[in-house]
């Protein structure tokens, strides 16, 4: 009778891993099947691979100046996740090795903000941006998620697990705090950088409405934005659009691939 029933809840879970899997994978395989595959057969209800992927790709490359559209995603994804990870990994740092009266106020205060919804913010974020003169550049793009509060509290939770004893025994070695940082936790931390990095790259590269409000000119737009621009055609090209979305995709997949052991590590906490 326990065979039976372990047999039985085996399947069941073999069911819903399945299930589970399918519904993750469908979406990426009918927007692969989409880019092949016209306007028309989309809205028929096609799944199927087509044959009309070079006729999308054509109209992508001649509609959209892809080399600029991307090497603007590029920047912004890149430069914003590396000085995200190394505004918030100092002030992670800081926030566990260096104790004070008022550290766990201050850290308790940033964590309060995180209720403050983005919208009740982005009046007064553009209304300082507009009269800085920065508006449609890059730095209005990264500079408010630089210090993201999240990714703070995601440091300072896995510095928990750094070894102290490394530290002691570099300031005993006479190093400095900034050489202890750079040298041996940031080494130490691969991982968890690892799994913070793939975290705010997918952020930044799929930033939509803070972009979308800073950015007025077609020139510094990212793909995103081009992508949801061409969604809201009078009468959409599916096909096209499909085809727009997996470009878009693919250097998010890259990364997370690349990635993937060390995402799963940092995000168990895992320090070697």
């Amino acid at each position: 009778m326990k065979n039976t029933l372990s047999t039985a809840g085996s399947l069941l879970a073999q069911a819903g891993l399945w299930l589970a899997a399918f519904i993750s994978i469908f979406p990426f395989y009918w927007m692969v099947a989409g880019a092949t595959n016209t306007a028309v057969e989309i809205t028929g209800g096609k799944t199927s691979l087509g044959s009309h992927l070079f006729d999308n790709a054509t109209k992508f490359f001649t509609l959209v100046d892809a080399p600029r559209i991307f090497a603007n995603s590029f920047f912004v994804a890149i430069v914003g996740t590396l000085l995200t990870l190394i505004v918030t990994s100092l002030a992670g740092y800081g926030f566990e090795m260096f104790r004070s009266k008022t550290r766990d106020r201050i850290f308790g205060g940033l964590l309060l903000l995180l209720s403050v919804p983005f919208a009740a913010m982005m009046v007064p974020l553009f209304v300082m941006f507009s009269q800085a003169g920065l508006t449609n550049t890059y730095i209005a793009i990264m500079l408010p998620g630089i210090a993201a509060i999240f990714m703070i509290f995601y440091f300072r939770q896995n510095t928990k697990a750094f070894p102290h004893e490394l530290r002691d025994a570099a300031l005993i070695d006479g190093l400095k705090e900034w050489q202890i940082f750079v040298y041996i936790y940031m080494p130490v931390m691969r991982s968890t950088y690892a799994a913070a990095m793939i975290i705010v790259f997918m952020s930044n590269w799929n930033a939509y409405l803070w972009p979308l409000i800073v950015l007025q000119t077609n020139e510094m737009k990212t793909i995103v934005l081009v992508v949801a621009s061409l969604a809201s055609a009078y009468t959409p090209d599916y096909g096209l659009i499909m085809f727009a979305n997996v470009l878009a995709t693919l250097p998010t997949i890259l990364v997370f691939f690349l990635l993937q052991r060390r995402f799963v590590e940092g995000m168990l906490g895992s320090v070697k």
